[in-house]
């Protein structure tokens, strides 16, 4: 073998393990491998909102499917009713704004976190036109869900914010799994006024109700979006809870490139169609407050634990205690996150 003959051989050796050994560090770790049978979840959102984008779209995009995971969708009645659910592993994990569950795990519910995929609170407070300004609330009522539950809790923030008494401000619990039933009562003159998240805030609009106040200014470390899963999942099933957690990683990058899916996710799920509406669920949930890490902001856990104690909660938890951010910390390590998003990361 001539000597150019040996070195063009060498090249090629040495492009080829070059080559191997970048498909080898690019790989996603989370895949399943060939042949390998699915793995079956039960997964219950705690309501129907926009807010719920990447799950929806994980769902109708063959994210899960890709991950290995057969996925059922079941909707749950609130928080209370998830949680039971979760703890007696009727499902493995729970997807739904984190805010109302905290309290309850820290008071006991065998739940963890284990993901976000929205920081920020991005409710709003409308209402009749007349009403201008949250002072212009008093001697009138707000709509809300069911006692204890997050527009309950919403209520009680804006209450103390403007120093509202039970005496100045009525709530009233119409119940419900969302938020078209408080929004109802408010049509139908139940109520002046209640807590919409887009897209239902377009509607409000056209119905002829105004902006009364973005929540947002309360200026509150707040987390919408999450992922919660059991003990036993934690335990015996560490592999599933890492694999659904980078499909939901994935579907926040699969989001942002792809808005007319994600959109569709969102028309199929809502039942609406309306362009106007679906773009404003779209700006306001895949953009702004989008959390790409995944990683649950610990003093946002914290806080909403001693508001809990404050409030009277019976506390038996530490706040890291309901915490378990090693799975979206393991999408970092592994170099997933940066192979994902490139420069943007």
């Amino acid at each position: 073998m001539t000597r150019e003959r040996r070195v063009s051989v060498c090249l090629v050796v040495i492009t080829l393990a070059l080559y191997l050994t970048t498909d080898i560090a690019h790989a996603n770790p989370y895949l399943p491998k060939p042949g390998e049978a699915p793995i079956y979840a039960r997964v219950g959102t705690c309501s129907i909102t926009g807010g719920f984008i990447h799950f929806y779209s994980a769902l109708f995009n063959g994210l899960f499917d890709k991950y290995g995971l057969k996925v059922e969708h079941v909707t749950l009645r609130g928080g209370i009713v998830s949680l039971a659910a979760l703890s007696a592993d009727e499902i493995q994990f729970i997807y739904c704004s984190a805010d109302p569950m905290i309290p309850r795990m820290a008071a006991g519910a065998e739940a963890k976190m284990i993901g976000s995929t929205i920081v920020g609170l991005p409710w709003v407070l409308v209402g009749r036109k007349e009403i201008k300004r949250p002072q212009d609330l008093k001697g009138k009522s707000i709509a809300v869900s069911r006692p204890g539950g997050l527009t309950d809790q919403l209520a009680n923030a804006v209450m103390k914010k403007f120093n509202f008494t039970n005496q100045d401000l009525k709530l009233v619990h119409i119940g419900g799994t969302g938020q078209l039933e408080p929004y109802n009562a408010m049509v139908q003159g139940l109520t002046q006024a209640t807590f919409l998240t887009p897209p239902m805030d377009v509607r409000a609009r056209r119905d002829g109700f105004g902006l009364i106040f973005n929540l947002n200014e309360l200026d509150v470390p707040s987390i919408y979006s999450s992922m919660f899963t059991n003990f036993k999942g934690l335990k015996e099933r560490p592999a599933l809870v890492q694999r659904f957690v980078a499909a939901l990683a994935e579907a926040i990058h699969f989001v942002e490139k792809n808005p007319d899916r994600g959109k569709a996710a969102l028309a199929k799920i809502l039942s609406i169609t309306d362009p106007e509406v679906l773009q404003s669920a779209y700006d306001a949930y895949s953009k702004s407050l989008v959390n790409r890490r995944l990683i649950v902001p610990a003093n946002a856990v914290a806080q909403a634990v001693e508001t809990a104690r404050a409030d009277g909660a019976q506390i038996r938890r530490k706040p890291a205690e309901i915490i378990d951010n090693s799975f979206a910390e393991h999408l970092d390590r592994s170099g997933f996150l940066k192979e994902l998003w490139g420069s943007q990361f």
